[in-house]
């Protein structure tokens, strides 16, 4: 099955370890006071005619989506009766899914185990549009972007805005001007190199969407920053499905599997975050688990987590 989101997982000095999450052709607060809205951060201020090339990609993922929805695929109803899950299967999947990398950082091979890493600091997310890319899909994909990122800190109870200088970047962009935005995220935001973004310069034609995830600070396994990939080429459902996945899987969520009902996994039967999905996150961003836990050492602990978040508190 081809990759359609990719994650990349960069480590801390010199990144020296990584994982990458992509997507796949044959499926698919903390209270903050938010100030009002800022412009997002622009690669260009002109737009650019599209290329043959870019015009091919965007007609190819139409028809996917097509496909996908014909195929009763990209689901948005976040799961329901059929896709009961229990305290345990919501374990199983958690380990599976934050203790795995999907990829490795040159998205050719599967990635290892992995401790637990997630977010310390505050994420604040900003948005870089290529310059091929119209106002009205700027606006929709911005508020798109801000809203998830809002729904993401209530979730996780961890600050994730859309305001300050961001450590986490979506780029969104075609394949005419990903090459600049990449660049102009690696000026923008500390602790990313213009290199360790190389592996989102040329992504397959079956790569929707990819994000890299950084640990540059003194810990390893707590991230400082994040880039994500979105192509402009995607249809609408499948450009929204790509900013919840990337934008989840960069909190800590690295791995794919069998777990249903979840965007986790490649059969993308469902578009958007699901119910399990935000147990995910509410469990990884628990305070009684701890970056650089292994597998074995959370187990416990995340199995009573996960009976809590399933039957309420012993």
């Amino acid at each position: 099955m081809a990759p359609h989101s990719n994650f990349l997982r960069w480590g801390a000095f010199g990144f020296a370890s990584a994982a990458l999450v992509a997507c796949d052709a044959t499926q698919a607060p903390l209270a903050v006071k938010t100030p009002p809205a800022r412009p997002s951060v622009q690669a260009e201020t002109q737009l650019q005619p599209t290329s043959e090339k870019s015009a091919a990609l965007r007609s190819y993922l139409v028809q996917v989506q097509s496909a996908q929805l014909s195929q009763g695929l990209l689901r948005e109803d976040g799961g329901g009766a059929d896709t009961p899950f229990t305290a345990d299967m919501l374990a199983r999947n958690f380990e599976r899914i934050v203790f795995f990398n999907e990829y490795d950082t040159a998205l050719r091979g599967r990635g290892g185990e992995s401790p637990l890493r997630r977010w310390s600091a505050p994420v604040r997310v900003g948005t870089i549009f290529g310059n091929s890319i119209p106002p009205s899909q700027r606006n929709a994909d911005g508020t798109a972007i801000r809203n998830y990122a809002r729904r993401l800190s209530q979730i996780t109870g961890h600050p994730i805005m859309s305001f300050g200088a961001p450590n986490f970047i979506v780029i969104v962009a075609s394949e005419d001007d990903r090459g600049a935005a990449l660049d102009a995220a690696a000026a923008r935001v500390p602790g990313i190199s213009r290199e360790s973004l190389n592996a989102l310069r040329n992504l397959s034609r079956d790569t929707y969407c990819a994000v890299a995830a950084y640990a540059a600070g003194s810990d390893a396994n707590t991230y400082t920053a994040a880039v994500a990939v979105i192509r402009a080429e995607n249809p609408g459902l499948l450009r929204l499905s790509c900013i919840h996945e990337e934008m989840a899987q960069a909190l800590g969520l690295a791995n794919d599997s069998d777990a249903r009902p979840s965007i986790f996994n490649d059969d993308d039967e469902f578009a958007l975050l699901t119910q399990h999905d935000e147990l995910l996150l509410k469990m990884l961003y628990d305070p009684r688990l701890s970056p650089g836990m292994s597998a074995a050492e959370a187990a416990p602990i995340a199995r009573t987590i996960a009976l809590e978040l399933t039957t309420g508190p012993s």
